[in-house]
């Protein structure tokens, strides 16, 4: 007994040093908001998407060929999403000055269009927003969760998966590697 009673505060004291270096572990380690991910998708032929924008006009990607295309996965109370927005609108605004623009999108997920009309003309951004009211665009793509952006190229292939909130400049610099590696 006498034994026991020698180990239990060595134990506890053990037990103590790694839960804090567990924590000190957790505490300085560097977030990485915005991540390259993977998906069966990358190299593959976009996955069809035929819908209508929040102002009802017809959208089919297919009919996007020719042009890069960036779609942004959103949802209006989604905080990432809102962090990321003035990122979304520089990246809009560059495009403006570059000789093979790419056409963003916005991809409603899982929100309603009064809610998103209301954060667009609050907080600027003119390029179309595309309803996903079934989430079968998200199902096709994967979305893990909002927000997602993904870069198609001119022949309709996924070349890229960033999941999680962008930092500032990854779209840009992304889209410049995607368009010497794959022509622009």
């Amino acid at each position: 007994m006498n034994s026991r009673k020698k180990i239990a505060p060595i134990a506890a004291t053990a037990v103590g040093i790694a839960l804090v270096c567990l924590l000190w572990v957790l505490v300085s380690a560097k977030p990485n908001p915005s991540e390259n991910a993977d998906s069966p998708l990358l190299g593959q032929p976009e996955p069809a998407v035929v819908t209508t924008t929040i102002d009802d006009k017809p959208f089919d990607l297919s009919r996007r060929k020719g042009s890069w295309v960036v779609l942004n996965f959103f949802n209006s109370t989604c905080v990432p999403c809102r962090n990321e927005h003035p990122m979304l609108l520089t990246f809009a605004q560059n495009q403006l000055s570059t000789d093979n623009p790419a056409e963003l999108y916005t991809v409603i997920n899982d929100d309603n269009d009064s809610a998103v009309a209301a954060f667009f003309a609050e907080n600027k951004g003119d390029w179309q927003k595309i309803r996903d009211t079934d989430g079968s665009i998200a199902v096709a793509f994967g979305v893990a969760k909002v927000p997602e952006t993904w870069i198609i190229d001119p022949n309709g292939y996924v070349r890229l998966r960033i999941a999680g909130q962008l930092s500032e400049g990854l779209l840009d610099e992304q889209l410049s590697l995607l368009k010497v590696q794959f022509g622009s």
